[in-house]
């Protein structure tokens, strides 16, 4: 019995030294180049400030080909009408997604690079380019005087941050019929900003199925509306 007492204590003790915890910190610096192709239209006259309108396309427009950015949006609009605003279109590189800081930089460059009025920039996307808008006006939401999502869907951190973006007047679209992205995303988050906003509106068309952006975007009452609305000032 005596030996035995003797192995258990040598045996706890072995454990108890063996157990520790190392208390530490790492400070790191990750740098990665991004490239970002874009077309930019430029209106007729730009003596005094602009609007600028920022659209998103979907992930059918992926590519290198930039001339598919003008395949649907304001892009395709322009081909028969004028709209007096700069209008700002990046093509998201194959096998990739949106990135929120990438896009923001680009519309930081614009910004310096033409007379916009800072007061007046306008986001909008499809699909896609939706989503990857929601995650941009999300992180960056004092850019933006106004936002039309349209067929898109929403991450789960702008989902619980719902009333970061309940000053900027908002209208979202989607196709009832939709079997691309379900219309429940859009019905999802216009509830949870509605809780603490007055100027979010979500239009359900029941006729349509993903491509519930060609009526909004051929139509001149969306730049009339966005052109009205300017970014609210801190006080």
């Amino acid at each position: 019995m005596k030996y035995e007492a003797v192995i258990l204590m040598v045996l706890f003790s072995f454990i108890s030294v063996a157990q520790s915890e190392v208390v530490g910190k790492i400070k790191t610096e990750i740098i990665a180049q991004k490239e970002l192709a874009y077309v930019l239209h430029i209106p007729i006259t730009t003596n005094e400030k602009k609007p600028l309108i920022i659209f998103l396309h979907g992930s059918g427009e992926k590519g290198t080909d930039i001339e598919k950015v003008k395949i649907h949006g304001p892009f395709k609009y322009l081909k028969n009408h004028q709209i007096d605003a700069f209008i700002l279109a990046p093509q998201c590189p194959e096998n990739q997604y949106w990135d929120e800081e990438v896009l923001y930089h680009l519309i930081l460059k614009i910004q310096k690079e033409n007379n916009i009025d800072s007061n007046r920039m306008y986001l909008t996307g499809l699909s896609l380019g939706a989503w990857g808008a929601w995650n941009l006006i999300f992180a960056h939401p004092e850019t933006f005087a106004a936002f039309v999502p349209i067929a898109g869907f929403v991450d789960r951190i702008p989902m619980i941050e719902n009333c970061k973006i309940a000053a900027i007047p908002t209208r979202i679209f989607h196709g009832l019929l939709d079997d691309v992205v379900s219309v429940d995303n859009s019905i999802a988050i216009y509830k949870k900003i509605k809780t603490c906003s007055s100027t979010i509106s979500l239009t359900i068309f029941d006729d349509a199925n993903h491509d519930s952006w060609s009526r909004v975007y051929d139509n001149q009452e969306i730049y009339d509306w966005m052109f009205k609305q300017t970014k609210k000032e801190k006080k």
